[in-house]
């Protein structure tokens, strides 16, 4: 563990801002500041965005809900709803599981490690401006080079898509 951190404090337009997966990724606390311990991430996320099925075996992963409604997925499908206040963790592991934002948007804490940094990384561009990215297809070529390369394991369609 690096013992040479030194505390810091972010106001809420502050945190290096990303474009990834149609979402705005703000750094809150990068893998760097906190000596490899953990990832802090806000999220904001227009409504319709789902990610696909997918699991990462190494990384525990904990969702706070700020503002709008989700609704996560697990391997038996069976929804579960997660409103304002609504609190989500899922083990490491081979836990397939998705999220769908439900409301207009849905702004989000994600808590997890230090690969998923990484991919998220590998995967996301600058955001050009603190806003949701412009409407645009999902480049799943680069999403599933940085899954590969971070040990995520995309399973499928998100639930919900097979019609």
């Amino acid at each position: 563990m690096d013992t040479n951190l030194t505390p810091y404090a972010l106001g809420s337009e502050e945190g290096e801002a990303l474009w990834f997966f149609g979402m705005l990724v703000t750094m809150k606390a990068t893998t760097e500041q906190t000596g490899g311990e953990f990832l802090l991430i806000e999220e904001l996320a227009p409504g319709g965005t789902a990610t696909p099925l997918h699991v990462h075996p190494t990384d525990d992963e904990s969702f706070f809900v700020l503002e709008g409604e989700m609704t996560f997925y697990f391997e038996d499908g069976k929804p579960i709803p997660a409103s304002a206040g609504s609190f989500v963790h899922i083990p490491k592991g081979h836990v397939p599981h998705a999220f769908r934002v439900d409301s207009e948007t849905a702004r989000f804490l994600v808590l997890t490690r230090p690969p998923h940094e990484g991919f998220i990384r590998a995967a996301a561009e600058p955001a050009q401006a603190r806003t949701l990215p412009p409407e645009a297809p999902i480049d799943m070529d680069k999403v599933m080079a940085a899954a590969n390369a971070y040990g995520m394991e995309i399973l499928g369609p998100p639930p919900g898509d097979q019609g």
